[in-house]
């Protein structure tokens, strides 16, 4: 056998060649390399394989519409075959639906016209199908990991989900992510340095006339597609959307479809006539404030009432909480504007009252319009009846901008997982639910008058384990052959019975507080289960389940209400009559034109010129500050080698310390003590311990302390300003 032989490098040479390196040495170099690019295209246009392909290449050329047309018709049928993880699926959907499924081509046929502008028309080929299919093989591996495809929110919530990667990576597919990558990326540069170029005369005015003509002509197809249903601007599921309507178009409808049309008949005198010349904007009650109730929603990940399954059985109630609630306080089926994914969306119509009908196909205006706007909210019409209000959501702040959209809609405080010692998650890495409760309390015991608590829980989140995790499970269930499928359902149940226990416990630790209170728990979408309408006894995939709960006698009434209803119906029990949209919903309720006017009002409010408020405005800037407990340092005690030990209160696995404003390398030990390491401190030293979110934001910081003689010294008044909100002083930090 033959033995491979290694050049040992000439690394004293190479270096004496650096030294002595010369600019003609540089100049002659590139001019070789030039000369040498051009002799190698040169045999290849002179090869006999190249003189063989000429004729095939000038026919490909004469009829390259005809072969992008079909490239396209390849490329959609890749994607979808990816996305639904089935070539049989995606035949099926080419051919039940054959002028989607041209529409999307179309689509992705218009993107190749670009090509006509370039020499490089085979590079760019490459990099236009490249492009398609990354967006396809994207959204068939999201599809394996959750109920949503991948949309352009996806795009948008890019820094956000860098903190959830290991939900839905491990390590193996990083890596073959990251090689994968880097395979395309190599792959590229070779063809931009290989690929032939168009031997022809370019006519550039004529092919950017050819791309509008193709762009207008999508236009008017588009227009004609959704006027004859062949696609729909509203997705109420967004996976049965990119099932229904192909993935090239709803991605691209994701992408550039947000916000609210500006309806035809909005105009100032039609919104003082749906607004009543303003009275809807109107903040008052009828209660005295001592018999102002506290007002809490908690808004539960996934759940619904497993009973209303009706293929399989439990070997023990898993809701039994939540069952006698139903049997005794007001109930009903609970309308969400969305299945299997979507909380953020359910949340906004709670919060806000406003409908996601009139939004673009699969938009969260967390994302978009209220990332970066102010709003009001239930917050901020029990704001101006002296409420206090707060935020809790055990998972990140950052996650779907939360920390943001709750200040921009007037809540006072927001508790997220940052400030939670969480020392019990699900198998699936989630946290239960359960926390949630002390940080309730904290909450309202921040403030002396009544409180609105909104929380958000995540314990039932998927994506629910096929393989059995759970060794001794409390609740088993029957009934279903598939083992895999059994194993997801019994995992889900065992949550939610959790999550009932967890509602119990927060209604009695309620009483116990002594305060006129209404709870109301709701599911926020049906869990990520592929369920179908007639699995259900309601028939009806958009129905979760709702109970008010309260100690102040309010009379039981049974019905089944939209997520966008719903704060407007408990506050009318209430006698509160505070907010635009929840006042609008009490007064036109079941009226002529009642949601024709409401897409007006909401359009008035976020996009047009806010005419409802005649110049004033509910909120015009946020306020909200994060957490509600201060973390304070106490002490330090050095270690006999090197580093110290920071003790205080209210430390989270979320707090970092700095010195002088440097990062320091710490272990969060508990609540009460963080180590440093790596580091001598010097009198004079300022520490500061700050709350982290993801992507390095800053919500919270503690005083500084100076380091003097081994104490530490507080330096009152440096901590974050209570008064101002978290947002601005984090601009400012940054600056």
């Amino acid at each position: 056998m033959k033995k491979i032989h290694f050049k040992k490098p000439d690394v004293k040479g190479a270096i004496h060649k650096l030294k002595n390196l010369k600019k003609e040495d540089v100049r002659e170099y590139w001019k070789a390399k030039r000369e040498r690019r051009a002799r190698i295209i040169e045999e290849r246009r002179n090869s006999a394989f190249a003189k063989k392909m000429k004729p095939v290449y000038r026919f490909m050329n004469r009829f390259s519409l005809v072969f992008h047309a079909l490239l396209a018709c390849i490329i959609n049928f890749a994607i979808e075959a990816i996305s639904r993880h089935s070539a049989a699926e995606a035949w099926g959907y080419m051919t039940g639906t054959p002028v989607v499924f041209l529409y999307n081509a179309f689509m992705i046929f218009i993107t190749f016209s670009v090509v006509y502008l370039f020499k490089r028309r085979v590079f760019v080929r490459i990099i236009i199908s490249v492009l398609w299919m990354v967006l396809g093989i994207a959204n068939g591996y999201m599809l394996m990991k959750r109920v949503t495809p991948f949309n352009a929110q996806d795009l948008k919530m890019a820094k956000d989900a860098t903190a959830l990667i290991n939900n839905y990576f491990n390590g193996f597919e990083l890596i073959i992510l990251a090689v994968g990558i880097v395979a395309v990326i190599i792959w590229i540069i070779s063809m931009w340095k290989r690929g032939g170029q168009y031997e022809g005369k370019l006519h550039r005015v004529w092919a950017l006339i050819g791309i509008i003509i193709c762009a207008v002509s999508y236009g008017v197809i588009s227009d004609l597609a959704v006027e004859k249903r062949v696609v729909s601007t509203y997705f109420g599921n967004i996976a049965f959307a990119y099932e229904d309507y192909g993935l090239p178009y709803c991605f691209m409808a994701s992408l550039f479809n947000t916000g609210i049309n500006e309806p035809n008949d909005y105009n100032e005198e039609t919104i003082a006539e749906i607004s009543n010349n303003g009275e809807i904007t109107k903040s008052e009650t009828g209660l005295p404030d001592e018999e102002k109730p506290n007002i809490i929603f908690i808004q539960l990940e996934s759940y619904f009432d497993v009973d209303e399954a009706e293929f399989f059985t439990t070997s023990q109630d898993p809701c039994p909480n939540l069952h006698e609630m139903y049997h005794n306080y007001s109930s009903g089926y609970f309308k969400v504007p969305s299945v299997g994914a979507g909380t953020a969306n359910t949340e906004f119509e709670v919060l806000t009252g406003m409908n996601m009908r009139y939004f673009g196909p699969g938009e969260y205006p967390y994302k978009t319009v209220l990332k970066n706007q102010t709003c009001e909210s239930a917050a901020t019409a029990l704001a101006a009846l002296g409420y206090g209000t707060h935020g809790l959501h055990n998972n990140g702040g950052n996650f779907y901008s939360r920390a943001k959209v709750y200040n921009n809609i007037g809540f006072d405080t927001f508790t997220s997982k940052e400030f939670m010692n969480i020392l019990q998650t699900t198998e699936n890495g989630w946290a239960k639910d359960d926390i949630l409760i002390q940080h309730i309390l904290e909450a309202m015991d921040t403030t002396e008058q009544q409180d609105f608590v909104f929380g958000v829980s995540v314990q039932g989140h998927g994506d629910y384990p096929e393989e059995k995790v759970l060794e001794n499970p409390m609740i088993t269930i029957e009934g279903i052959e598939d083992e895999g499928l059994k194993n997801k359902w019994e995992y889900y149940v065992n949550q939610v019975y959790e999550m009932d226990q967890f509602a119990g416990n927060l209604v009695k630790a309620i009483e116990e507080r002594g305060e006129p209170t209404v709870i109301v728990f709701y599911g926020d979408h049906l869990p990520t289960m592929g369920l179908k309408a007639e699995d259900l006894k309601g028939r009806y995939l958009y129905n979760t389940n709702y109970v008010i709960w309260d100690n102040i006698g309010l009379e039981k009434v049974d019905r089944n209400i939209a997520s966008y209803q719903i704060m407007a119906d408990v506050f009318e029990r209430l006698d509160i009559h505070s907010g635009t949209v929840f006042n609008y919903h009490q007064e036109r309720r079941q009226t002529k034109n009642y949601l024709a006017d409401l897409e007006l009002l909401q359009y008035d409010i976020l996009y047009g010129k806010q005419y409802v408020y005649d110049g004033k405005e509910p909120i015009t800037e946020g306020h909200m500050v994060m957490g509600v407990r201060d973390v304070t340092l106490t002490n330090i005690v050095s270690h006999l080698k090197s580093g110290y030990s920071l003790y205080g209160e209210n430390f989270t696995k979320s707090s970092k310390v700095y010195v002088n404003g440097e990062k320091q390398k710490s272990s969060f030990l508990n609540n009460t003590r963080i180590d440093i390491s790596d580091i001598e401190l010097q009198d004079g030293d300022v520490i500061v311990v700050q709350q982290m979110g993801s992507s390095n934001t800053l919500f919270r910081k503690s005083d500084e302390y100076i380091y003097q003689d081994g104490e530490l010294k507080v330096q009152e008044g440096t901590a974050t300003d209570k008064t101002r909100s978290w947002v601005e002083q984090a601009e400012e930090e940054e600056e």
